[in-house]
């Protein structure tokens, strides 16, 4: 699914001085701190993450006294949709004017009707709302489907996506593996929805391999006292520390 990337990152971790016995479990704790929310520092919602330790030794650092530093290598799971990529999900809601569909099991879509393509017509088969292809009557779109769809805009505080069908590779994917030719949508559909439930499991498992990209070097801090070497983005970036009582 397009919107989901690996990135590895050479990370700094601030830790107070009275956490010093326990810097492990000070720097899970911070770093899961930023889990399922939108970070300008990675650029998108941290998934997943593991982590390395560089240092055996943490190095006091200089303008954040009492604090200290822990470098640590670390892969990060991040989801940062963007216009126009395809994204899966599972359809929860269905009506007349909206199709209702949750992404990786945390973050939610919403396709208006005037955003479904000419094709589909809602119906009410069986007393149950769905949409069918007037194209393809076997093609149809209702509550448990889960969706492929084409992204709008990306709500990066409120984690809600405005999705589209209008593309003609959107729809059922089993319906679109079946009648497509598409690479692509193989790799899609058995991974199916056992993927998104997987990945919804928080860090819990371990996040799924991908390639790892190279990055450019900048410096950014969060409010758990992290900083980052290496991020993907490349332009904007922002220096934020605010520390831990």
């Amino acid at each position: 699914m397009e919107g989901l990337r690996v990135s590895g990152a050479r990370l700094i971790i601030y830790i107070h001085p009275s956490k010093a016995n326990k810097v492990q479990q000070a720097i899970l704790r911070q770093l899961s701190s930023f889990l399922f929310q939108f970070d300008d520092a990675f650029d998108g919602v941290l998934l997943a993450y593991e982590i390395k330790f560089q240092d055996k030794a943490a190095k006091i650092l200089p303008g954040i006294v009492p604090y200290f530093g822990v470098r640590v290598k670390a892969k990060l799971l991040i989801f940062s949709p963007k216009p126009e990529m395809l994204l899966e999900g599972k359809v929860v809601k269905l009506g007349r004017e909206s199709i209702h569909v949750i992404v990786l099991g945390f973050s939610s879509a919403v396709i208006t009707s005037e955003d479904v393509r000419e094709e589909f017509r809602y119906k009410i088969k069986h007393d149950k709302e769905v949409f069918v292809s007037t194209s393809y009557r076997k093609h149809v779109i209702k509550v448990g489907t889960i969706l492929r769809f084409s992204v709008k805009s990306f709500d990066e505080e409120m984690l809600h996506i405005s999705g589209s069908l209008i593309p003609e590779d959107t729809g059922c994917i089993r319906w679109l593996y079946r009648h497509t030719t598409d690479g692509l949508l193989h790799e899609h559909v058995t991974q199916g929805s056992s993927e998104i439930e997987r990945t919804s499991k928080k860090h819990k498992g371990k996040s799924k391999e991908m390639s790892l990209q190279e990055q450019d070097s900048v410096e950014v801090s969060g409010r758990s006292n992290m900083s980052m070497i290496n991020s993907d983005r490349p332009h904007k970036s922002k220096k934020r520390r605010i520390y831990d009582s």
